[in-house]
């Protein structure tokens, strides 16, 4: 839980200073520290994949977990959630401002790959150093978002502390059904997707992450099958 926390931290003390500078933070100081970002999610994204056991198992994983996440098109569903929430609370709402800050940054800060894998890797093994990473990144989004739609983003601290607790608690009690091979493998397989979020905030190469979350099902699955045979 100390990667959620520290999120909602982070979340907190970024509205708090987009409310107080506004728009006044130079877009050259925002991309400097997107690419810090970029770069320091790169090297954690090595260093997780290193811990793989069996390469193959890894790219298994993400061969046939991609596969899956092309098919369902859980990239492409995540922004049509996303679109369609942020559309049914501003036009149900009076304080349209205050409601589609809320959404708006509620959906930024909890649907994705960064949110899901994080979590995960928390509840199963107390590393939070992805939810670390995306601590700063939110942080740097929420002055952003709050300079231009208000408390509304500072509220949704709140939906980060629930929805990202809530994944972490899970992912804890499942912790006793995966083995240390199939633990190792989900890390690998998240670690290239973090290699891949790196990535894209470096403006290298936009990638789809979010359609290879079904990896981190497919990993322990592939090591229960080399296991049995």
């Amino acid at each position: 839980m100390i990667g959620t926390l520290l999120n909602t931290t982070t979340v907190i003390a970024g509205s708090a200073l987009g409310l107080t500078l506004g728009d006044r933070l130079p877009q050259r100081f925002q991309d400097t520290l997107l690419n810090g970002i970029g770069l320091m999610s790169l090297i954690i994204g090595v260093q997780m994949t290193l811990k793989t056991q069996n390469i193959l198992i890894m790219l298994g994983s993400i061969v046939i977990g991609g596969i899956i996440g092309e098919f369902l098109q859980i990239k492409e569903r995540l922004d049509q959630l996303g679109y369609l929430l942020q559309q049914l609370f501003a036009k149900g709402d009076g304080k349209g401002r205050f409601s589609e800050g809320f959404i708006t940054a509620s959906l930024v800060f909890c649907v994705g790959p960064m949110t899901i894998m994080g979590s995960i890797q928390d509840g199963l093994t107390g590393d939070y150093q992805l939810l670390a990473i995306k601590s700063m990144l939110d942080g740097f989004a929420a002055i952003a978002f709050a300079a231009g739609l208000g408390w509304g983003v500072m509220v949704a601290a709140g939906t980060v502390l629930t929805f990202q607790g809530a994944l972490t608690l899970s992912a804890g009690i499942l912790n006793h059904l995966l083995t240390e091979p199939m633990i190792a493998e989900m890390t690998a397989s998240s670690g290239l997707m973090i290699v891949g979020i790196g990535l894209l905030l470096l403006g290298i190469k936009e990638i789809k992450v979010a359609n290879y979350l079904p990896a981190l099902i497919i990993a322990p699955m592939l090591v229960a099958l080399s296991k049995a045979f």
